[in-house]
């Protein structure tokens, strides 16, 4: 069913739709003014459609919303009843508006007259020029006060009449509050608040019509109270000023706050700023604020503050119980001014998700001296489990201590608590507990004394879970209340619903309501309020402009809460329907002496509706009397009023119509004379409007100049005035276009902007100023996007506004020009999105695009399309019209092992529809056991794997895919040189495969250095057994090892100790068993052996130790020990940062420890610091030693002993050789016992016998020959000359003492067996007081003598000694010798 609604013009009483249209004139009622009757009688009409007059014409009830016949007709009864009682509060209030303004305009007629009779004479309505009847008077007045000048002027037509403070105008805007002008009935006046020392100066009026102009003056003086102002002194005491009552002040409320949002345990400041008249820092005015009507007082909780042009309210610690109405009530001389506006606080986060709210309104009830009654009201929920109990804590004053009251949780919000001391005094507070946990506890109480009441209320004890007592009253037992009735919701505002409901058939001591939203089909319900309220009427503010909502509400007690309401039919949060305010800044734009062009702002409050019409009325401005302009409607905000007289002074009022009506006219502009312009320079531009305003930018719209001047207009400049500020310009050059961008605003700040138009002639009249723009963007603004359509291709530019409303559209404009029936573009809206789609785009298309949405707070925003940024989206397009299958990567190929070749290509994105083929050569390859195809739609992987890669495979590969609509194909060229290397791949991984069918190297040979610098040759086999053999060969040579190599362990490793040059070669292993061989080689030359240096160089640098000092007989040696020194590594000798070569002087070598440098015979030079390099492949490794001070000189003391005693042992006397251990010998032969001794000098020969010398016989003969050999010849021995016999050869330098057994035996004996042993030679120790020979080369040896025996008859046995031709060895020199010094 649907239900058509007909609006109709309350103004002019003519109908806007066709069955009306041709009644065009009035036709109700024509009194003295048309406009006034025609309303009153709209109103009537209106009385029993209040609520249809809300709708849209042929609005079609939705299904969702339609009710039952018994809902319906309920619904009606509500509706009507609603909608009489605010139609007849309309026409109540239109009514006494209307009677209110003639009766005043009556009385100052009368007035005016009466006073005129006085002072003039009557005389007839005639041309005279301005003049003053009553003139202005100075007036000297104290500082921060007021004062009025005010005069009376006449003439015909009516003066104008203008203010100047030193010949300058006097501007109210510029200092707002500080001046105001009032012009009635002939008088005029100017009024200065709170006045200063500046503001003495000489002011004048100037009255002004078409007959002339005259000036009236008057000086005023501003003293300052204890002391005088620079051009008046003042003498004596400043008079006492009589004390002022703030209530006769007069206060003006300016920026008042709004409905506001806190969050528990947060912080919230509320405040006005006002202008007080007079404004005396002694006397500041009185406010007081009230939450839901209880008067606030300051503390802790509440911080009040006054002055400064400011009343503020700061709640420092938020919590639910802050929640309400906020009221501020200034005392003034009129009575009271007052605003109003809700707090809403949420539930803080909860420390435990899913936990409830905290009560609210803790308080304690029937307070005795043992024990009180503590109450609460419990929090809303809305998506939290349900409150299955409250725990109840106190503390005492003066301690931050809480302790726990109730073991288990109570369930209803109230708790006795018992124990408490008499005369101390307590806080109490509440925490409700659900399935999820424990909830914030609440707002404590206020401190409660434990005493006996005078008397007491009869209480009624119920015993809980058997052990807890709850005491409540006898009326309470009642339990939750029932639900709510029916809600009702209704338009407000732009961003709140006026929610009312029924209450509860059972309140049962209702505590209040809460109400709950929920979006349209989004299923979760948000709190509207955190503290319950007490009425049935509601305003839910802070909801998102043009979303669809439901509501709910609850009924709360001290028992909980009542089971929700029934939801609210779904109402879109829109403004309410009204009648639009009044408009305003009504300005001339031209005029040609028989007509005026005028212009004006549209309203500030348009009433919820499109302004769909204007009325323009007229008067003289001696006059009183209104005429109609136009009888039929103008939608523009321009309007060229005909037929007036030349010269004479017209005053202009505005009325805005909308659905609902029309509103109220505007104030009357200024007299504006009707005077032809001839002025060379253009008039003024106007309807100036901000757009796409951001809290640093915004771009300024404008409309061109109705009266152009004697030539065209060539631009406009722009000027900008913060708040507070004077105008400047913001472009230097005129701007040829009608906008601007106006970038470097302050976030915040308040702008007005003027714009003058520029001819050939020179700059004309400014405009009037623009209303007020604040640089901050609107919550949830949104850029323009562009983008190109995923399914169409369509290239467009789209926006999603922040708000909408049922009237808004969106206006597309390029370059700031409106786009209306353009070919290139089309425009789709849907809800809060709009898109301009372009038909066919280039270049033509590029330049600024904006969009703006009507009937909002200003949602507009712009793009500026570029050649590089269309050409992107071009391309984009055209492969989203022309689909093609996305490669992530191209037709590409793998060798797999056993030589297999796999051949692939990825899609980005694959359907399971996709289809594709292979083609090879021209020729499709289907999938069979030797070519296996296959895809993944996951990854998008498409393959084919060859089994057996050959010649004749050579050729080219293609891959084509369809996927729905699109396609794409890729290729891949196997020719020459590029197949030759798959074919050996896959050659290669063929061979490989096999190999590795029977034992082979899972890895082969590489070489690593252990810590201890020994080179490992390691390799890694597989697939082996026992009875695989395994042989290490260097140079084709077998290495064998003391330990064969385990190869089941599945790593062989070769050491090669004592790593160098010599290790070089070429390395081989095998491997073989009955199931095949496999070798592996490794060559240790070139850069191999370096690395494997390197490696080596970087262990022993790391172990390195600090040079060391070591004398020797040469003299002096650095060392430095390592773990393995070759001298193949790379090292450094340096004396004094000198690199230093091997020499004579300086020798350079090492061991297998240690690397050594050796100074010989050193000198002062060599004196200084040394170190030694040790570099491997990235790093040095220094070590040092400082050889100079007393490290030198001891080294050289030691390096001189040690050469001495060297030199000592080389030249002292010694046996050489020729002498045996033992001689056994026969009876009655001849022994002879030759050596050959050396010495330098010469030594000395002593023999011995049994330790006793012996001297020279016949029988025992000594000789000595040439220095060099000593002989002891002994003949016809006989058993008395067995023995031990020693020789003793010794020179200044020292000895040796060499021992000799002589054994003899008789004839026909057994010789004896000779004891073996080495021959005893003892060095002789060297004199102390020897001087130190010079050094000699060392004799030749002498061949060793032979023993000489006499004929015998019997053969003698073979002697153990040793033949002359060979040496004797050395006696050992670690003996001392025990012969006696000589004598």
């Amino acid at each position: 069913m649907a239900t058509k609604v007909m609006h109709f013009n309350q103004k002019k009483h003519v109908s806007h739709f066709k069955h009306h249209s041709s009644q065009t004139t009035k036709h109700v009622v024509k009194e003295t003014s048309s406009r006034k009757s025609s309303s009153k009688s709209a109103h009537q009409v209106q009385h029993a459609q209040a609520t249809e007059a809300m709708a849209e014409p042929a609005y079609t009830v939705p299904a969702f919303r339609q009710r039952s016949p018994d809902d319906v007709e309920e619904y009606q009864r509500v509706t009507s009843n609603v909608g009489k009682g605010l139609a007849s509060i309309q026409e109540e209030l239109h009514r006494m508006r209307v009677a209110t303004k003639t009766q005043v305009e009556n009385i100052a007629i009368k007035r005016e007259v009466q006073e005129m009779m006085h002072k003039v004479p009557m005389r007839t309505e005639t041309n005279t020029p301005p003049d003053f009847l009553v003139a202005l008077r100075s007036h000297t007045v104290w500082e921060k006060t007021p004062v009025k000048l005010f005069c009376t002027v006449g003439g015909h037509p009516r003066p104008i009449v203008k203010w100047y403070k030193g010949g300058k105008p006097v501007d109210p805007l510029s200092v707002p509050g500080k001046y105001k002008i009032e012009s009635k009935y002939g008088v005029h006046s100017l009024i200065i608040s709170r006045c200063v020392v500046s503001d003495t100066a000489e002011y004048s009026a100037v009255a002004t019509n078409s007959h002339g102009s005259v000036t009236s003056k008057a000086t005023v003086i501003v003293k300052r109270a204890g002391g005088a102002y620079e051009s008046c002194q003042l003498f004596g005491q400043v008079p006492y000023l009589t004390k002022i009552h703030p209530s006769k002040l007069e206060i003006t409320l300016l920026d008042k706050f709004g409905v506001s949002f806190g969050t528990e345990g947060g912080s919230i400041r509320l405040a006005c700023t006002m202008v007080v008249v007079p404004d005396l820092p002694n006397v500041p005015p009185l406010a007081e604020w009230y939450r839901d009507d209880k008067l606030l007082k300051p503390g802790k909780l509440v911080e009040i503050k006054v002055g400064g042009g400011s009343a503020s309210l700061n709640l420092p610690h938020l919590a639910k119980d802050d929640e309400g109405l906020y009221t501020l009530r200034m005392w003034t001389k009129d009575g009271t001014a007052e605003h109003s506006a809700y707090l809403f606080v949420k539930d803080a986060v909860p420390s435990v998700a899913g936990a409830p709210g905290a009560p609210i309104s803790v308080k304690a009830f029937d307070i005795n001296s043992d024990y009180v009654l503590v109450a609460w009201k419990p929090p809303n929920l809305t998506k939290e489990a349900p409150i299955t109990g409250y725990f109840v804590d106190k503390r005492e004053s003066g301690s931050t201590t809480w302790s726990q009251c109730n073991d288990s949780p109570v369930k209803v919000c109230k708790y006795p608590v018992h124990g408490l001391s008499a005369g101390h005094a307590y806080h109490f507070r509440v925490r409700a507990v659900n399935s999820a946990g424990m909830s914030r506890a609440s707002r404590e109480s206020d401190k409660v004394t434990a005493l006996d009441p005078a008397e007491r209320e009869r209480l009624q004890v119920i015993q809980l879970d058997g052990k807890h007592e709850v005491v409540i009253k006898a009326d309470d037992v009642e339990g939750v209340p029932s639900a709510p009735g029916q809600v009702v919701a209704t338009r407000n505002t732009k961003s709140s619903v006026f929610v009312q409901w029924d209450p509860p058939k059972h309140a049962n001591k209702l505590m209040g309501y809460y109400i709950d939203a929920s979006v349209i089909g989004s299923k979760e319900w948000s709190p509207c309020n955190h503290k319950p309220y007490k009425h049935t009427r509601f305003v839910v503010h802070g909801l998102t402009p043009g979303e669809t909502y439901v509501f709910r509400v609850q009924a709360v007690n001290v028992y909980g809460l009542s089971e929700e309401s029934q939801e609210s039919s779904p109402i879109s949060v829109e403004p309410a329907i009204a009648t639009p305010g009044a408009p305003h800044g009504i300005t001339m734009l031209s005029c040609d002496g028989a007509s005026i062009t005028i212009a004006w702002k549209s309203p500030k409050h348009r009433g919820g509706s499109k302004i769909t019409a204007y009325y323009v009325d007229k008067r003289d401005a001696d006059s009183l009397t209104w005429q109609e302009v136009n009888t039929a409607p103008t939608q523009t905000r321009t309007y060229k009023v005909d037929g007036l007289t030349e010269g004479t002074f017209y005053e202009f009022k505005v009325q805005a119509g909308n659905l609902a009506g029309v509103g109220v006219p505007s104030a009357p502009s200024l007299p504006l004379k009707c005077e032809a312009w001839t002025a060379p320079e253009p008039g003024p531009a106007y309807d100036l409007a901000a757009s796409e305003v951001r809290g640093d930018s915004l771009v300024l719209l404008w409309k061109a100049p109705v009266y152009i001047g004697a030539s065209a207009i060539t631009g406009y400049i722009v000027e900008m005035a913060k708040k507070g500020h004077s105008y400047h310009p913001q472009n230097e050059v005129p701007v040829t276009h009608r906008y601007l961008r106006v970038t470097g605003l302050e976030e915040g700040a308040v702008y007005t902007f003027k714009v003058k138009a520029v001819n050939a002639e020179g700059v004309g009249k400014a405009s009037e100023p623009s209303e007020p723009v604040v640089a901050r963007a609107l919550p949830g603004t949104q850029e323009i996007q562009l983008g190109v359509d995923e399914d169409t291709g369509d290239i467009f530019l789209s926006l999603e506004a922040c708000e909408i409303s049922e009237t808004s559209k969106f206006v597309w404009s390029k370059n700031y020009k409106e786009i209306t029936d353009c070919p290139r573009v089309t425009v789709e809206t849907k809800g809060k999105l709009s898109k301009l789609i372009f038909v066919n785009p280039d270049v033509n298309d590029l330049g600024a695009f904006s969009v703006i949405v009507t009937d909002t707070d200003g949602v507009s925003a712009s793009h500026t399309l570029t050649e590089d940024a269309l050409n992107t989206l071009l391309e984009l397009s055209y492969n989203i019209r022309h689909p093609i299958v996305p490669l992530k990567h191209h037709l590409n190929y793998e060798v797999l092992e056993k030589g297999h070749v796999r051949f692939w290509l990825q899609c980005l994105k694959l359907s399971s529809a996709a289809t594709y083929r292979f083609i090879v050569n021209d020729k499709e390859v289907t999938s069979s056991e030797s070519n296996k195809i296959s895809h993944d739609v996951k990854t998008g992987v498409i393959q084919m794997v060859m089994d057996h890669f050959t010649k004749l495979n050579e050729g080219t590969y293609t891959v084509q895919v369809h996927d729905g609509r699109a396609k794409n194909q890729s290729s891949l060229v196997l020719v020459g040189n590029v197949f030759k290397t798959v074919y050996k791949e896959a050659e290669f991984q063929r061979s490989e495969h096999i190999r590795k069918q029977g034992p082979h190297f899972a890895e082969y040979l590489s070489y690593k250095v252990d810590d201890d610098c020994t080179v490992l040759l390691v390799c890694k086999v597989a697939n082996v057994k026992k009875e695989t053999a395994f042989h290490w060969f260097k140079d084709d040579e077998e290495i064998v090892l003391e330990t064969p190599p385990n190869v089941m362990s599945g790593t062989v490793a070769l050491p090669i100790t004592m790593f160098s040059r010599k290790d070089q070669g070429h390395y081989k292993a095998k491997l073989s068993d009955d199931k095949g061989k496999d070798t592996s080689v490794f060559d240790i030359s070139g850069q191999v052996f370096d690395d494997i240096i390197n490696d080596i160089a970087h262990i022993a640098g790391s172990s390195a130790s600090e040079l060391v000092l070591q004398c020797t007989p040469e003299g002096i040696r650095l060392q430095c020990y390592m773990k393995y020194y070759t001298e193949e590594i790379r090292t450094a000798w340096l004396h004094k940062d000198t690199k230093i070569s091997s020499s004579e002087k300086m020798r350079i070598a090492g061991t297998a420890e240690m690397a050594w440098m050796q100074i010989r015979d050193p000198t002062e030079k060599e004196k200084g610091h040394y170190s030694i390099q040790i570099m491997d492949a990235t790093k040095s490794y220094t070590r040092t030693f400082d050889l100079s001070g007393q490290a030198y000189t001891d080294a050289y003391e030691e390096y001189l002993r040690l050469k001495a005693a060297a030199f000592a042992e080389k030249n002292r006397g010694r046996v050489v050789g020729g002498l045996p251990d033992v001689v056994t010998i026969m009876e009655l032969k001849t022994l002879s016992l030759t050596c050959t001794v050396w010495g330098d000098p010469s030594p000395e020969v002593t023999w011995f016998k049994n330790e006793q010398e012996v001297v020279s016989t016949e029988h025992a003969k000594i000789t000595f020959e040439a220095n060099k050999y000593s002989s002891l010849t002994i003949n016809n021995v006989t058993p008395e000359d067995s023995g031990k016999y020693s020789i003793n050869v010794r020179n200044k330098y020292g000895g040796e003492f060499v021992e000799i057994t002589v054994s003899v035996y008789k004839q026909g004996e057994t010789p004896p067996e000779p004891k073996l042993g080495g021959r005893q030679a003892t060095p002789v120790p060297l004199s102390s007081k020897a001087p130190t020979p010079a050094q000699t080369p060392t004799p030749a040896q002498t061949p060793t003598p032979s023993l000489r025996s006499s004929k015998s008859p019997t053969p003698t046995p073979k002697s153990p000694t040793p033949s002359r031709s060979l040496k004797s060895p050395s006696p050992a020199r670690s003996f001392k010798s025990p012969t006696p010094p000589r004598k």
